[in-house]
């Protein structure tokens, strides 16, 4: 485990140490944490900016962390390796926000939908939902990684298959989609997961047009 670990490139290895170090200061200090660095929609009363970035190194559990960052490990690595410290982390700051506004976008639209019905309760019980987690940055770097190396075989353990990392992404995205609008996800962040892809998809294209993509 330590000659994996000593493997792991700079940005990824402190990410991953800074997320579970909060991690474990959340435990310490209990919920009430939550209130000031979790993400609540932007008509909450407990909206704060900082929180499109804070909410990033909050995590609702032990395998809620331990995934993402095992996660972030893997293919957060083979990235970083590929383009150096700072233009990955540009990367996941900007995925990471870009989910954060989508979902935030999408929560706004339903606290609008809901007033405009009647359903008050429903649009207050809404804005105080807190959303943690760095999975928006998370498919946001699945989503590099397929691009990079869109032919390079990933073995999924369930199911038990062996697809490209092109379909591998292709299929996530396309489960977050369908989730997110049926509802079948329940309190996941479908749209922020989405939101991480769109907007990963948008700066790599962007530094392909510009020629920018390995300098």
């Amino acid at each position: 485990m330590n000659g994996f670990w000593r493997m792991v490139t700079p940005v990824v290895k402190n990410l991953i140490i800074i997320n579970a170090v909060i991690w474990i200061a959340t435990v310490i200090l209990g919920d009430s944490s939550y209130q000031y660095l979790a993400l609540f929609p932007f008509e909450s009363q407990y909206f704060q900016p900082f929180q499109l970035v804070s909410h990033m190194f909050m995590h609702g559990g032990f395998w809620h962390l331990f995934f993402n960052m095992y996660t972030l490990m893997i293919f957060g690595t083979a990235l970083e390796r590929m383009w150096g410290g700072n233009k990955f982390l540009v990367f996941y700051f900007v995925t990471g926000l870009g989910a954060a506004l989508c979902h935030n976008l999408v929560l706004h639209l339903q606290i609008e939908h809901f007033i405009q019905i009647g359903d008050m309760a429903s649009a207050a019980m809404t804005k105080v939902i807190p959303t943690v987690g760095a999975s928006g940055a998370i498919y946001g770097v699945l989503l590099g990684y397929a691009m990079l190396f869109p032919n390079q075989i990933l073995q999924l353990i369930f199911p038990p298959v062996a697809l490209k990392a092109k379909y591998f992404v292709l299929i996530f995205g396309g489960i977050e989609l369908i989730t997110g609008l049926t509802g079948m996800g329940g309190n996941v962040a479908h749209f922020a997961h989405l939101g991480g892809m769109l907007f990963g998809l948008i700066l790599i294209l962007y530094w392909k047009k510009k020629k920018r993509m390995y300098n």
